[in-house]
């Protein structure tokens, strides 16, 4: 039986017994609610302590602090990896993006369920609330472990950085040519590729990779470009 706390130890992450309880909250939600919608493919409790708890509490490989910093999760899906920090690292302040109302519905249930204050699940499209002045550049740091290439992904996320702050796409397995595809879209959008951070998760054989993108200079007010056009079109 794979043990959380273990893993959590062997990315640096200390966690309390509370902690541990607020992720066994998170997963028997997670497993009740699965039954009646589709959240996830992975429902065996080894499998989701390693792919999804511990795969988002891996972001901290990134070394940007996780500290008292206003977070977005873009396409959080059921809350990876917000929920995850945000239960590790108390002190965010975390907002968990999903276009899907019921999959917002439930992370609101998580929410409630294990007492988290400074977070909030909103539902809507990426492209439409970054034109929105409370969301737009707005973020010490956007994360996404959605599946859109690079270009796409950046278009949906650097629009909420702030000068200054960092997005961090996380991936599976190795992305040299999406990365090759992707710098002009970064660049365009006001973000320098500043890392490219590999490693293999604790306790499989899988490869990850973090790219660390530094905001630079302010998004171009014509981006993101209307729902639906980063993904059909990619910046190129």
């Amino acid at each position: 039986m794979v043990s959380l706390r273990e893993k959590a130890e062997e990315l640096g992450i200390t966690l309390s017994d509370r902690q541990l309880a607020q992720f066994e909250t998170y997963y028997e939600l997670l497993h009740e609610k699965n039954k009646v919608m589709n959240l996830t493919a992975i429902t065996e409790r080894d499998d989701v302590i390693l792919k999804h708890f511990v795969d988002s509490l891996a972001l901290v490989k990134a070394d940007c602090g996780f500290s008292s910093q206003r977070i977005l999760d873009v396409g959080t899906g059921a809350g990876f990896p917000g929920i995850p920090l945000k239960i590790a690292f108390p002190d965010l302040k975390v907002v968990l993006l999903d276009s899907l109302n019921k999959r917002v519905k439930f992370l609101e249930e998580v929410i409630e369920a294990l007492g988290l204050g400074n977070i909030e699940a909103i539902h809507g499209r990426a492209e439409d609330y970054a034109r929105q002045k409370d969301y737009r550049e707005q973020f010490d740091l956007v994360v996404s472990r959605a599946v859109a290439n690079l270009s796409t992904l950046s278009e949906y996320c650097l629009p909420y950085v702030k000068v200054s702050g960092m997005f961090l796409p996380y991936k599976s397995g190795k992305i040299e040519e999406e990365l090759s595809q992707g710098k002009h879209a970064v660049k365009l959008l006001g973000g320098k590729m500043e890392e490219v951070v590999s490693f293999v998760l604790p306790g499989t054989d899988m490869d990850r990779t973090i790219l660390k993108i530094k905001k630079q200079k302010a998004t171009p007010k014509r981006y993101p470009r209307k729902a639906g056009l980063p993904s059909k079109e990619p910046i190129s």
